[in-house]
């Protein structure tokens, strides 16, 4: 593993608004970036209680407006909500404002359910043409002289590409197309392995990269002891089961015992989903971290989290950092 990152949803607490979300959000990217993570990506959620990311490129903007050096991107814009054009006017603005810090990560699924869905795109496609709206937007970022439609800003500023995916279709995609690949293990882990294993046999060299590069996502939460941190985690736990169930709202004060407030085979459900994670004291995240890194040997591992309180947020991804700055080679 080369580097680490940071993944945020700009959560919003219980008590707290989406004025305070985006603030915490702010806050932790400045810390990232003086605890050395190289990137810190946003994601794209819509009709959400919880999230506050729903406009992604411009709370982008505003990170990168409040930080320096480190990257700033989307994990991710989810293409088929837009079009292409319109992501490459957005992204290649951030790219002329913030030169060489921007990325754009690229998903397939809505980021939200079919009914918002149809709102965001009004009119719902039958075919499935990511793909092309792929290539369709890398188009606009190159030099594209002569194109009768082009991206200003944005043409020539080669904005780096990600495919994102949590099952086969985008380990193909990106390996077909010689792209950097991220998948979102953190809450989808069951196909990893075969992902990983198909973007890594399949891949195709490109202008983009001469060898596959793999990045990984996993859960951290960590404090200064084991309990403490199983108490932090409850807020998530109980955030994913209340999603899961269909009552999805903002993120929970945390309890002592998550137990007593999942059903049993919800709270089963949800510590699947979110099993590609390590969480407890500093030495507990090391002894997970290692165990992911050594089973899947990313590229670039990009840790993400969320508790109720954002001084313990920003603590937890500094244990995070501490960890995994000795990982690195």
């Amino acid at each position: 593993m080369h580097k680490f990152s940071l993944l945020d949803l700009s959560p919003i607490p219980e008590g707290k608004t989406e004025a305070d979300a985006l603030k915490n959000t702010v806050a932790l990217a400045q810390a990232a970036e003086r605890f050395g993570y190289h990137r810190y990506w946003l994601a794209e959620h819509h009709n959400m209680p919880g999230i506050a990311s729903a406009a992604t490129s411009v709370v982008i903007g505003h990170v990168a407006g409040a930080t320096k050096t480190m990257r700033v991107g989307a994990g991710g814009i989810m293409l088929p909500n837009h079009a292409p054009l319109v992501v490459a006017e957005q992204f290649g603005t951030l790219a002329t404002l913030y030169p060489d810090r921007i990325d754009l990560g690229l998903g397939r699924a809505p980021g939200t359910d079919m009914a918002t869905a149809r709102a965001l795109r009004r009119h719902m496609a039958p075919e499935d043409s990511f793909p092309q709206d792929v290539m369709e937007l890398m188009g606009y970022f190159g030099a594209n002289e002569g194109a009768s439609v082009q991206a200003i800003p944005g043409r020539g500023t080669n904005v780096p590409v990600w495919i994102l995916g949590s099952s086969l279709y985008g380990a193909q995609l990106a390996a077909h197309l010689g792209l950097p690949y991220a998948f979102a293990s953190h809450f989808a882990p069951a196909m990893l392995s075969d992902a990983l294993a198909t973007y890594r046999s399949a891949f195709r060299p490109s202008e983009f990269l001469a060898k596959p590069y793999f990045m990984m996502a996993a859960g951290v939460c960590a404090a200064d002891t084991d309990e403490e941190a199983a108490r932090l985690r409850s807020s998530q736990q109980m955030a994913f089961a209340r999603l899961r169930t269909g009552n999805p709202g903002k993120l929970p004060l945390p309890v002592d015992d998550v137990a007593a407030h999942v059903p049993a085979g919800v709270l089963a459900q949800v510590n699947q989903a979110l099993g590609c994670s390590a969480s407890g004291s500093a030495a507990s995240v090391a002894d997970g971290l290692v165990q992911l890194i050594d089973t899947y040997e990313p590229d670039e591992l990009m840790v993400t989290g969320m508790t109720h309180d954002p001084i313990a947020r920003i603590r937890s991804f500094e244990i995070a950092a501490e960890v995994l700055a000795d990982l690195c080679v």
